[in-house]
């Protein structure tokens, strides 16, 4: 019965074929043949490989439009260290609503300010991706399906055991802003709440603890994506006296992005203006 069923099946799936073969007397099979139609269908099994990377690949598309969202928050993310002890330094941001965000959401870490051989040498290596990324600006696509494909984006870690006393800070973590102008600043002193304004407790700290040097190893703002390189990452100022201090003027376009990997809501920055008073 089973047989008969199959055959019956086959039969049916025969008579439903919209194209006659031609009988096999009919045809002559030759070696030439037989290649060209080896060589062909060789060549449609590579077209459609090949098809399925291209498929997978990220490709760059610019599209600009006004953000109209204004109820949700901003995210800063922040990786900076600082030539002064923890205690003597603090971070907040003051926007134009006057609206103060406590650092909370910041870990202090007492570090040191050098950094180990490895670590200085991927250091240069991103200062000088940096300088031909203000050349170059499509090698940004180029880094950024790099890094997709799992390549570091971090400062790596200390590999030797520090005998140095901790006398940095880096500053790490995220905040979240309104979606205004406003001023991040680190600076002498923490921050207290104050009905009148924005306040520092700077007098407890002795003049010549100062010492603005600092490492910016990241700064971004909304979702951190890995392969977007920042204009300020890597920044590394060395004060010259105790009263120098830094000013950074950087312009935050909303940033929509979509990948087969990755679809996210992000921003990326401009630097506009820098300079040391």
């Amino acid at each position: 019965m089973r047989r008969l069923s199959r055959k019956k099946a086959l039969n049916l799936v025969k008579e439903l074929d919209a194209f006659p073969k031609v009988p096999e007397s009919y045809v002559e099979t030759t070696a030439s043949g037989g290649t060209v139609s080896l060589i062909a269908f060789t060549a449609m099994a590579l077209l459609a490989f090949f098809e399925f990377f291209v498929y997978q690949d990220t490709w760059m598309r610019y599209q600009y439009e006004v953000d109209k969202d204004f109820s949700s928050k901003l995210r800063i993310n922040i990786d900076i260290t600082v030539a002064m002890r923890c205690q003597h330094i603090g971070a907040d941001v003051l926007d134009l609503a006057e609206t103060m965000v406590a650092s909370d959401g910041l870990e202090y870490e007492p570090v040191i300010f050098e950094l180990s051989p490895q670590q200085r040498l991927w250091h240069r290596t991103l200062l000088l991706i940096q300088d031909r990324l203000r050349e170059e600006h499509s090698l940004q696509d180029v880094l950024f399906k790099s890094i997709l494909k799992g390549s570091p984006t971090a400062l790596p870690p200390r590999e030797d055991t520090p005998t140095q006393p901790l006398s940095a800070c880096r500053i790490h973590g995220h905040l979240y802003v309104n979606k205004v102008a406003g001023n991040f600043h680190i600076t002498v002193g923490k921050a207290i709440p104050h009905p009148r304004g924005h306040a520092h407790l700077a007098a407890l700290v002795s003049h010549e603890t100062y010492n603005f040097s600092h490492r910016i190893d990241h700064l971004s703002f909304g979702e951190e994506v890995p392969g977007i390189l920042n204009p300020l990452d890597g920044t590394e100022k060395i004060c010259a006296d105790h009263n120098q201090m830094f000013q950074y003027f950087i312009t935050v376009v909303p940033t929509k992005l979509h990948t087969y990997k990755i679809s996210a809501d992000t921003h990326t920055s401009t630097l506009s203006q820098s300079g040391s008073v």
